[in-house]
């Protein structure tokens, strides 16, 4: 039996877990299973070398914060591989250009394109356990690249699917995926089991359990996930494509306050105009997620749209470079703002939905100001002062933790 295990930050943010990591693993491996280990980088080591990049260029190279970024993963993994050989257990550490994982050439944002799996191979059929560095991976001009925030669970999936692993584990500091942040909304309730597509709606809109990408991933290639906690030994909560459960109304609530708000003011009312605005910023790689445009009046509309938090003056600085192709009257931001989400399968056959989260809203006296749905789930965007109160207000109204 093959296994891909993942571990996070916090999983090996010290030597002592690091230990406990090792242990875990070389348990598996002495059941006689083959063993490949993706880690994080220790702790916040990634904030820290961001800050650093940061106190000699306000505004770094995108390139160049990928090559430092990298270390993180790279100190992580030899270190697993000294603490297993004290164990008296073979290991060898690899970095992404030894794997090689082949990736686009967007840094900071770059994605998997193939996996050359033969070293690994060799290392397994040579009874060594595999330790690889997450969360990176080389482009076509051998530069060292990075998949974004959560990029190590998207390793995990893409080598489970390269390898036609038998299992993969994503392992965090908390003991599975709960109906909600257990540090926001108090009476979260862990979910034994969860499809891939309420799963990728949850980490899409805020859940930082796991990685978007990931999940859209283990979809495509029909690789199960089971998330469950380094520190015990606790069931944890399957992902996979059919959960064969009646399904909940409502699955999950999910909280995003890595989120701001950007409207085009005084846009001509005309066909085409919304293509060509993101048109442009799609040419700037800049991801949307909420759009609201008003009724048009006098001539012209508003379009409003959210992105990640960081990514707003990218998105400022691609719109102001195509006003006269846009040819727009102001543009206003906010970035106070946070997304409240219901999530749930359930959704799609059972009206009033919607109406029952507005209503818990209305009752805290929290504004609306953005909706967003799909078949799945209902967004809002509201004050980030009130989105903990949101959240445990709606989570309350549907009763997810009965």
């Amino acid at each position: 039996m093959l296994i891909v295990k993942k571990f996070g930050g916090t999983s090996v943010g010290s030597p002592e877990r690091i230990m406990n990591v090792a242990i875990r693993c070389v348990e598996d491996f002495k059941k006689g299973h083959d063993v490949v280990v993706v880690l994080s980088a220790m702790g916040k080591t990634t904030d820290e070398l961001i800050a650093l990049a940061h106190k000699v260029n306000p505004k770094p190279q995108k390139r160049e914060l990928d090559m430092l970024m990298t270390t993180g993963e790279q100190v992580s993994v030899a270190m697993m591989a000294m603490a297993m050989d004290s164990l008296g257990v073979r290991a060898i550490s690899l970095n992404a250009f030894q794997v090689a994982m082949h990736t686009t050439s967007q840094y900071g944002s770059a994605r998997l394109k193939r996996i050359d799996s033969e070293r690994i191979h060799h290392e397994l059929e040579d009874r060594k356990i595999v330790i690889v560095t997450g969360f990176q991976g080389i482009n076509k001009y051998d530069d060292l690249t990075t998949l974004g925030r959560g990029g190590s669970d998207t390793t995990a999936v893409a080598l489970a699917a390269a390898l036609h692993a038998d299992a993969c584990e994503i392992y965090t500091d908390v003991d599975g995926v709960y109906t909600a942040d257990p540090r926001i909304v108090k009476s979260a309730k862990k979910m034994p089991v969860i499809t891939y597509d309420e799963m990728l709606e949850l980490a899409t809109l805020g859940a930082g359990v796991l990685h978007n990408r990931s999940v859209e991933m283990a979809k495509k290639y029909g690789v199960t996930l089971v998330v469950r906690s380094s520190l015990n030994y606790s069931e944890g909560t399957v992902v996979k494509e059919d959960t064969g459960v009646e399904k909940l109304l409502v699955s999950g609530v999910a909280v995003d306050k890595d989120a701001d708000r950007v409207s085009v003011i005084g846009l001509k009312d005309q066909p085409g105009i919304a293509f060509r605005l993101f048109d442009t910023l799609a040419k700037a790689n800049i991801n949307v997620d909420m759009i609201l445009q008003s009724i048009g009046r006098d001539g012209t509309k508003d379009i409003s749209f959210t992105c990640d938090d960081g990514v707003m003056d990218d998105a400022i600085k691609a719109i102001e470079g195509a006003k006269g192709r846009l040819q727009y009257k102001g543009i206003d931001t906010r970035a106070d703002v946070a997304k409240v989400s219901i999530v749930g399968a359930g959704m799609m056959t059972n009206p009033g939905v919607a109406a029952k989260m507005f209503e818990a809203l209305y009752n805290e006296d929290i504004n609306i100001s953005m909706i967003s749905t799909s078949e799945i789930r209902v967004t809002v965007l509201i004050d980030e002062k009130d989105a903990e109160r949101a959240a445990t207000a709606v989570h309350d109204a549907f009763k997810l933790s009965d």
